[in-house]
């Protein structure tokens, strides 16, 4: 199947990708990063599926959420009936829990269950055994218990359950993660966790504040970024999955089940300007956790809870989504130096002060080690937002970002009253954006580029108006974001850079799909710019490549028409809620403030 013909369930732990065919062909429990239990999505159904559909032909499926919810529902037509699959994961409990509810909804249908349960990414079968009409199949720490309201057997390594229903039946399976010391769980009741989900998911989408244009949309992204939270720390996955490839057949596959830095500010703005104060809250907590410490230590990811090591290993057993190897766990790119991260990380920490998230001594005490840390370091080479894996260069999004580190200091300092060097701070903010401006910028193609002295286009300076450095409207930033409009938009989606003419800058085969999020803030740099028809035009085509469920990967190949990258991809569905937004503004472009930083003005170049 087409990655976007997969729905995304969860339960702000973990969560699952269930096919418009009815199976569940990725889980990892009990958190996000943990080892797959279900891992055909990666392989093959012997991976580990679990697949509930009718065993009669198909004529039509169809894939829907209950409401505003993470409740998905799986319509099957065939010849003799229809039937709907409920499924879910309640975000309450000491365990995790995955519960299927197949539900009779006209004429008479035949069905079969089929769980293939193998652990560590789909390469150990386990011990199954029979015990009080539940099946449980355990493996070193892992165990889990089938409990369902039809007969179940063994079959070809597999557990199986054949039956029908009939209008208005209604069949559950429930089956539940817990460690394999611990006693077997107690068995819960199916309808009872579906009208307790129900209410949760009603309850939270109630608090949204947006009423503006595309509120569907909007909504939709809004659940998704909660259920990729890890409600125990805070902490927002990048996404669901691992090695999705950026390009099918592709190499450029990574682990996206980890919190980057990077996605803080832009994060942090969409919940706190929809009404989500408290998953704000969370996230700047969970963010002040994870950096303490050296800062010369910052990483650009941790782990959920805030780890640090997050080794990167390839599965040889694994073939990969549409054979697209090799298939990672970990990522190395955790040990690069970004200093973009510094930057990022200050603008959030600014931010946390704007909304009143963090007010205290200690916070700004942090961030003056940070700020010491960009001081002595910012004009170093380093690996850039795109985690490349070829040799460190002075890449401008990194300048600007550093630029940004320090412009934050001074506002932070200047607006609440805080101590600190504020005119070194001031001073060293006019070296950086004057090196930038020279350094960074290319007078003979008319752009902003890659990295000093270069002549590629990258669209990560479209960042450039977005954090206040430059006016969309100078000069040099709006021949920039004309010239990427014209270089490395390709049939309408805007492409990190051109990998093909890159000259090998990021140590890679050529070859990946449009990234998303910079299609995202090209919309932005056009609404600044006054183009607001040809925002919108674009913004509405990002709307369309959406799947049914309203869900976004991480990039889309144009050539082939469909998402490609890990799924569903946070950092999108922010610039999604964050576009809206900005797009639905009563306010004109002059007056526009960036998501990315609510007070932040440009300086005068």
């Amino acid at each position: 199947m087409r990655i976007e013909d997969y729905g995304f369930i969860g339960d702000t732990h973990t969560g699952a990708l269930v096919g418009i065919n009815g199976s569940i062909d990725w889980l990892c429990t009990p958190r996000f990063d943990s080892d797959a239990v279900f891992a055909a999505l990666l392989g093959d159904d012997n991976n580990g599926s679990w697949k509930i559909s009718p065993t009669d032909a198909i004529v039509r499926s169809r894939h829907q959420y209950r409401g505003e919810s993470l409740i998905l529902e799986t319509i099957f037509e065939t010849n003799t009936g229809e039937v709907r699959v409920i499924d879910f994961m309640p975000p309450k409990g000491r365990y995790r829990d995955v519960i299927r509810v197949v539900e009779g909804t006209r004429g008479w249908v035949n069905m079969e269950s089929r769980i293939r349960v193998r652990f560590d990414y789909g390469l150990t079968v386990p011990w199954v055994k029979r015990i009080d009409g539940a099946t449980e199949a355990g493996a070193g720490p892992n165990a889990l218990v089938l409990r369902a309201d039809v007969p179940t057997f063994g079959e070809d390594l597999s557990t199986v359950s054949r039956f029908s229903v009939g209008e208005g039946e209604r069949k559950s399976f429930v089956l539940t993660w817990y460690p394999s010391h611990h006693p077997v769980p107690a068995s819960i009741s199916a309808e009872q966790s579906l009208a307790e989900t129900e209410e949760y998911w009603r309850e939270w989408s109630a608090k949204c504040t947006y009423h503006g244009e595309w509120r569907e949309a909007v909504m939709r992204s809004l659940i998704t970024l909660k259920g990729l939270t890890y409600s125990p720390t805070g902490g927002i996955v990048a996404a669901l999955t691992t090695s999705l490839p950026e390009h099918i057949g592709g190499v450029r596959n990574w682990d996206y089940r980890y919190c980057w830095l990077r996605d803080a500010t832009f994060t942090l703005y969409s919940f706190m300007q929809s009404g989500y104060a408290q998953e704000a809250a969370d996230w700047s907590h969970w963010l002040l956790r994870a950096i303490a410490g050296d800062p010369a230590q910052l990483q650009i990811m941790y782990g959920v809870a805030g780890e640090r090591r997050l080794t990167e290993v390839i599965l040889p057993h694994l073939r990969g989504y549409e054979n697209s190897a090799p298939v990672r766990i970990g990522n190395a790119a955790s040990e690069q130096l970004q200093l973009d991260v510094y930057g990022e990380v200050m603008d959030a920490m600014y931010l946390a002060w704007k909304m009143r998230i963090e007010t205290d001594e200690a916070y700004w005490h942090l961030q003056r080690h940070l700020i010491e840390y960009v001081e002595k370091n910012w004009d170093k080479p380093d690996e850039g937002i795109w985690e490349i894996r070829g040799p460190r260069r002075h890449f401008t999004h990194s300048k600007v970002m550093a630029w940004v580190a320090i412009d934050r200091a001074v506002r932070t300092a200047e607006e609440f009253g805080l101590e600190g060097p504020v005119d070194r701070w001031r001073e060293l903010r006019q070296v950086i954006h004057d090196q930038i401006c020279e350094q960074g910028y290319n007078a003979k193609i008319g752009a902003f580029t890659q990295f000093y002295g270069s002549n590629k286009l990258d669209a990560s300076v479209l960042m450039i108006p977005l954090v206040g450095f430059l006016a969309a409207t100078d000069e040099r930033m709006s021949s920039t974001i004309r010239l990427i409009q014209k270089e490395l938009t390709f049939n309408g989606y805007v492409a990190r850079y051109n990998p093909d003419t890159s000259g090998g800058v990021d140590g890679l085969p050529p070859g990946e799909g449009s990234f998303l999020p910079c299609s995202f803030w090209m919309v932005d740099c056009l609404h600044l710019l006054g183009a607001e028809d040809e925002a919108r035009e674009m913004f509405e085509r990002l709307l369309s490549i959406r799947n049914g469920l309203g869900l976004l990967a991480e990039e889309y190949e144009t050539a082939r028409g469909r998402q490609v990258g890990n799924y569903p991809q946070a950092f999108t569905h922010v610039g999604l809620v964050n576009t809206a937004r900005n797009l639905s503004s009563k306010i004109g472009p002059a007056e526009h403030r960036s998501a990315a930083s609510v007070a932040a003005a440009p300086l005068a170049p």
